[in-house]
């Protein structure tokens, strides 16, 4: 597995494994079987609610600790220091883990103030210092975000995570992230919607630019977008689970395409965003406990 060099010098794989909507009751399994198939990076956040079960797989699959790369995020509703360095608390004990290697801010959190997305983030970056987490970073957060979030604190980001894919590409805030030293993680990374394109609904896996650069290559349309993602330099987290498609996410690294494939799938931009508006979130619409066990 490649990997990417993060600007504290931590490395952490080009591609992981997700467990988005995963039901806690799957979730063991499908990480069971994306550790099996040789992913080294798994990616899950409080919010999923299988924290837990992550931890539990990660345990049971007898792979030294060290070669794992464990990310999860903070929800909204324990943004704010001490808020926040609990918040840890709770993650890292679902886990079952003493040092968790990334730890992100799930979305900016900007009503009423922003003051709490900078306070939450002020505690990833003591449990830095503390040696209790070995990168920080954050999810969605859009160019004018970085910019009051960078004047407030001390620690650039490592990694923003967004929404990325064929259909939403999001150039501007990619080049922000890089102007940073920030790299961008791609979730819904193969575009996993259904989009509204040139009069008709449509889905990536199933665009004719793709699947013919899919056929070209002997590749299937995931393969293709995935490697689309990390040759541009973008890190990327799919999420399935039959084991089947967690296989074949993982088969990557035998295709390469060509600059003009590249460029053929970078015109495929509909401007269209699948997940909620960054910034839009409140407490009132979205927050919700997350249990201590």
């Amino acid at each position: 597995m490649d990997t990417f060099t993060l600007n504290n010098g931590v490395t952490m794989p080009v591609l992981g494994f997700g467990v988005f909507q995963t039901p806690a009751e799957e979730t063991r399994q499908a990480v069971a079987a994306a550790l099996e198939a040789g992913y080294r990076h798994i990616d899950t956040a409080a919010a999923y609610g299988n924290e837990r079960e992550v931890g539990e797989a990660i345990a049971a699959s007898g792979i030294p600790r060290e070669e794992i790369f464990v990310e999860t995020k903070i929800w909204i509703s324990d943004y704010g220091y001490d808020e926040t360095l609990h918040a840890f608390d709770k993650a890292a004990g679902k886990l079952g883990l003493d040092v968790i290697d990334l730890l992100i801010l799930h979305q900016p959190l900007t009503q009423p103030t922003f003051q709490a997305s900078i306070d939450a983030y002020r505690a990833l970056e003591t449990l830095l210092e503390q040696g209790k987490v070995r990168a920080i970073g954050v999810s969605n957060f859009m160019p004018d975000q970085l910019d009051q979030l960078l004047a407030a604190t001390s620690v650039v980001p490592a990694v923003n995570q967004i929404e990325s894919h064929p259909y939403f590409r999001q150039p501007e805030l990619i080049a922000a992230d890089a102007e940073h030293g920030i790299l961008t993680q791609a979730w819904s990374p193969i575009g996993g919607i259904t989009f509204y394109r040139d009069g008709q609904t449509g889905s990536t896996l199933e665009d004719p630019v793709i699947t013919d650069i899919a056929e070209k290559h002997g590749a299937t349309p995931a393969q293709v977008m995935l490697r689309w993602h990390v040759q541009e330099g973008r890190q990327v987290i799919p999420k399935s689970v039959t084991p089947s498609r967690i296989q074949e996410n993982i088969d990557i690294f035998g295709v390469t395409l060509s600059e003009d494939e590249l460029r053929a799938i970078d015109a495929l931009e509909t401007g269209q965003r699948g997940g909620p508006e960054p910034g839009s979130m409140t407490l009132e619409q979205y927050g919700m406990p997350i249990p201590e066990a």
